[in-house]
């Protein structure tokens, strides 16, 4: 008799811009932490908003999401804050980001795994939102 695999769904964010081949391999390192791997993609608003814009639209970040094998689904990430309820609302199991967000997300402990995972060598140099300088998000907010 075959037994049914228990559900475990791993969630992670990022903006996913000019995919590349390491982040193939980030998400299949995540993916094979479940069963199931939620991929959070940031609006182009929210990239606006953080002081990172994307290079390419948030339309064609998300398609190529979708096509990626190792996704099971692809939602917007369009504020810091949603982070918590999707965490609830989908049932999250393993919440996963890289190790450049190490200690962002501890206040999720309390009703989920978090794991920091190694990328640096595999994901590239765009620094993420957390480490952009704010005189640098101002020159880009001023054009």
């Amino acid at each position: 008799m075959i037994t049914p695999l228990t559900s475990r769904i791993v969630l992670t964010y990022g903006s996913f811009d000019l995919f590349h081949q390491g982040h193939a391999r980030l998400l299949q390192r995540l993916s094979m932490m479940g069963t199931e791997l939620i991929v959070g993609c940031s609006t182009d608003a929210y990239n606006e908003k953080m002081g990172v814009p994307a290079v390419t639209s948030y339309a064609q970040r998300r398609l190529m999401l979708e096509s990626c094998r190792f996704v099971s689904r692809v939602i917007a990430e369009q504020d810091w804050d949603q982070k918590y309820t999707d965490i609830i609302n989908y049932n999250v199991s393993v919440f996963a980001m890289g190790e450049d967000w190490t200690g962002q997300f501890d206040q999720f402990e309390d009703i989920t795994q978090v794991v920091y995972v190694p990328r640096a060598e595999i994901i590239g140099t765009r620094k993420p939102f957390h480490a952009v300088q704010h005189n640098q998000m101002r020159a880009v907010a001023a054009g």
